[in-house]
């Protein structure tokens, strides 16, 4: 303990460029949180592609669902969670701690799928949905075994998204692609200069994300 103590301030005392650096770190992982992927995804998706010709009512409708049910929704649930049992967010850095917030986010983006169904959107639309739930699933399994970056599986699942939007809707996703790359090492390395994950918690959690986010989408 005493050990532990005398070791506090040095691990505060960082320099100023490593002050910058956690601080761009901090930034990147509050723009890209994994909650908000859906959402984005979707938007892109309105922008970019042949929906975009739908009704503004309609798609503004669609994405306000969506933003409901995989931001709001889950935030207020864990908010929640955290005041009724006195959790605080750095105990979600313990992997033990992350199973009640798994659970909670997929329950509403379970009840987001089912709204998305009874509008009759497209599969492939709502399939961002699905392919996150197999996201937070699957690395609900692997946090048994170690602590996985959330932050990272999305965006892997948008890269695996974006291939799998590139067969349905035939288009060269070469750009896109180098975008999405540059954005998950730019956001992996943010976790690692945080000390949130280590560089195998990055890359299982990518690998995962892009699985899922292919099986999701291309064959569900």
């Amino acid at each position: 303990m005493e050990n532990l103590e005398n070791q506090q301030p040095i691990q505060e005392n960082y320099s100023a460029q490593e002050k910058g650096l956690r601080m761009v770190a901090r930034a990147l992982s509050a723009i890209f949180p994994p909650f908000m992927v859906p959402f984005y995804s979707v938007l892109l998706l309105f922008l970019f592609t042949y929906l975009s010709v739908m009704p503004l009512p309609y798609k503004a409708f669609i994405l306000g669902v969506v933003y409901l049910f995989t931001v709001c929704f889950p935030m207020l649930a864990i908010f929640l969670y955290q005041k009724i049992f006195g959790k605080g967010i750095k105990d979600l850095k313990q992997k033990e701690k992350r199973y009640i917030p798994y659970a909670l986010t997929i329950i509403s983006y379970c009840a987001c799928v089912i709204i998305l169904y009874r509008m009759y959107v497209p599969r492939y639309l709502s399939g961002i949905i699905v392919a996150t739930i197999f996201a937070m699933i699957l690395c609900g399994l692997i946090n048994f075994k170690c602590k996985v970056s959330t932050h990272v599986a999305c965006c892997g699942m948008m890269i695996g998204g974006l291939l799998s939007y590139s067969f349905i809707l035939q288009f060269n996703p070469i750009w896109w692609l180098c975008g999405f790359i540059l954005l998950s090492g730019l956001l992996g390395s943010a976790r690692i200069i945080l000390e949130q994950h280590t560089l195998t918690e990055v890359i299982v959690g990518f690998i995962a994300g892009m699985f899922c986010g292919i099986i999701g989408i291309l064959f569900i």
